[in-house]
């Protein structure tokens, strides 16, 4: 890898200062009415998380090289629908957390009415960007393929089946493969979908690499998910900005907890070497996606 750990924080903090932008732009004032709900929804989206996703997005277009305006609704939608999940997955009803990204969850600062109709419009807003921002591309046919890839991962075929999964699995022993099964749909698709629209932004990809890149996606789809069940324990809840030991407490199924620690580690570098692998065949152009792997794999929140 040619770019340095100084170049590598530099252009993390430059695509994190953009989203953000990006973000603000798509979401609706909060003085527009109804007021608690823009204010709800800008709550939970603005300041905060470490928009690995976006990131993904904007990396897999660099190393495909198309522009960064191109990206940037594809990034803000995955982020839009990252953000929707985390606030329905924090209710009463689903996974009860009080503290989400080092601040009250949404159903705590508002009321869980508001929380619920706040992840509704975002889901709803993600896909307005994909289907109206003008920079995107001028190919419906590339538009629409982008649209196709976000709404499977986010489905019951993805995500939101993978969430079905994490529920009916509390409290039961399940094995490896129904663990991974759980994984690759509740978190795994959506960092998919990240790395497969940023390379699809620009219409040009041919179908061999993109296959290399969606192997490499699936790879470290999962790698994060091991390594979010190794925080859960190693972790504090300061550093993670979320409730510790939350996974342990309701008796989640996890990769620790299945294969102990010490081989979770080791499951997470072989997925970190496969995926790296992926990308063998393309130059210093994929250096941000080989730096935000290496970044889902060692961080420690």
């Amino acid at each position: 890898m040619n770019m340095t750990s100084s170049d590598i924080a530099a252009q993390f903090k430059t695509y994190q200062d953009r989203i953000e932008k990006v973000l603000d732009h798509w979401l609706p004032a909060s003085e527009l009415s109804p007021t608690r709900l823009h204010e709800s929804m800008r709550y939970s989206v603005l300041e905060g998380g470490k928009r690995v996703r976006p990131l993904l997005v904007y990396a897999a277009g660099k190393a495909v090289g198309a522009s960064e305006e191109q990206l940037d609704g594809p990034a803000a939608a995955v982020e839009i629908i990252h953000v929707y999940s985390l606030i329905h997955d924090d209710l009463p009803a689903m996974d009860d957390d009080d503290l989400r990204r080092g601040k009250p969850t949404n159903h705590k600062a508002f009321d869980e009415a508001t929380a619920i109709l706040a992840g509704d419009a975002l889901q709803a807003l993600a896909f307005h960007i994909l289907a109206t921002d003008p920079r995107m591309t001028d190919a419906p046919q590339t538009r629409l393929e982008i649209i196709r890839t976000l709404t499977h991962a986010s489905g019951s075929r993805g995500m939101a089946g993978g969430q079905a999964i994490d529920l009916a699995s509390e409290g039961k022993e399940l094995n490896i493969t129904e663990l991974e099964n759980m994984h690759i749909h509740k978190t795994g698709a959506l960092i998919r979908a990240s790395v497969l629209m940023g390379a699809m932004a620009d219409g040009q990809i041919d179908a061999d690499r993109l296959e290399r890149l969606d192997h490499f996606a699936k790879c470290i789809g999962l790698a994060f998910q091991i390594q979010d069940d190794i925080l859960d324990i190693e972790s504090d809840t300061e550093t993670l900005g979320k409730m510790q030991g939350a996974d342990e407490a309701r008796n989640k199924p996890t990769y620790p907890a299945i294969i102990g620690m010490e081989a979770s580690k080791e499951e997470a570098k072989i997925l970190y070497d496969d995926a790296m692998a992926s990308l063998s065949d393309i130059g210093e152009e994929a250096d941000l996606l080989r730096a935000v792997a290496d970044f889902i794999v060692n961080r420690k929140h």
